[in-house]
């Protein structure tokens, strides 16, 4: 016996004689290892997964972790909203504390909430976020619309990251949208009264404007995004993570939907949330278009 492994038993043999019980070590440089994905096909929480807050139903967007790889879900951050559907300035309107619970559910309608999957805490709004640092930038006031719910660790192991239907995604998109671009997206709205059918959609951007600083995409889609959809993810042609959806527009075209930009959002909450290491996660299964 060498003398490092004689002295660590004698450590060893003290600490029981005084009723301690002995350190477990290990390697001081051990990284947290990456959560095995329940199967995209059969996970309970994803990006389309129905989520309740106080009674207001939106829709998971993305699936982000931090450099522990504790896990969180997106969705937005007007969906801890206090006031009415028309209030959507991030800096002035009313929200929910940190901490509030949000409900993973699935099979919502107008007349019930569905049945419960699991439970989380919402971590990080942009718009309280916004607000506590005095934000004036109208751009992001508006469409910086992103909030983050964490996933019990115990529920981890039921989420998957890909993106029903369409897959993905495969990164985070940082170019914008041009007129006649393609995006899909997956809306989970308690409205459709569970016919999924209507879930996957698809549709074309009508063109950033440059007063909005990237910051918004403006599109169009077949069937158009309705309240519930709210939170959802867009991804571009190559399925990659364009943006969240925010706000209902009127203009240019009646019934046309604003997404917020996901890598200014998230560049936003990587400063400001206190979350080390918030990334994306990307989907296991590949991005493909086959409607």
């Amino acid at each position: 016996m060498s003398t490092r492994s004689l002295g660590a038993l004698i450590v060893a043999t003290l600490a029981l004689t005084l009723g301690a019980a002995p350190a477990v070590t290990g390697p001081a440089d051990a990284k947290p290892r990456a959560p095995r994905w329940a199967p995209a096909d059969t996970a309970a929480i994803h990006p389309g997964t129905m989520m309740y807050t106080a009674g207001a139903q939106c829709t998971a967007n993305f699936v982000f972790r931090d450099k522990a790889w504790r896990v969180y879900v997106g969705y937005a951050a007007h969906c801890a909203g206090l006031g009415e559907a028309t209030e959507t300035d991030g800096c002035t309107s009313k929200s929910l504390p940190l901490g509030t619970k949000v409900t993973f559910n699935e099979g919502g309608s107008l007349a019930d909430e569905g049945t419960r999957i699991a439970t989380g805490t919402l971590v990080y709004s942009s718009w309280r976020t916004m607000q506590r640092r005095h934000t004036k930038d109208p751009n992001a006031c508006a469409y910086n619309d992103l909030a983050l719910v964490r996933v019990k660790a115990r529920d981890v192991a039921r989420v998957n990251p890909s993106i029903p239907v369409w897959g993905g995604p495969t990164g985070i998109d940082k170019d914008g949208t041009a007129a006649g671009d393609r995006v899909y997206t997956y809306g989970n709205s308690s409205v459709r009264a569970g016919i999924s059918v209507l879930s996957p959609h698809t549709g074309v951007s009508l063109g950033d404007a440059a007063a909005d600083g990237g910051w918004s995409h403006p599109l169009y889609t077949v069937t158009p995004g309705v309240p519930g959809d709210s939170g959802s993810a867009f991804l571009s042609a190559d399925g990659k993570a364009v943006g969240v959806l925010s706000t209902l527009g009127v203009a240019p075209l009646p019934a046309s939907n604003n997404i917020g930009d996901l890598a200014r959002a998230l560049a936003f909450a990587r400063q400001h949330s206190g979350i080390t290491g918030l990334r994306l996660v990307n989907g296991t299964v590949g991005f493909s278009a086959p409607l």
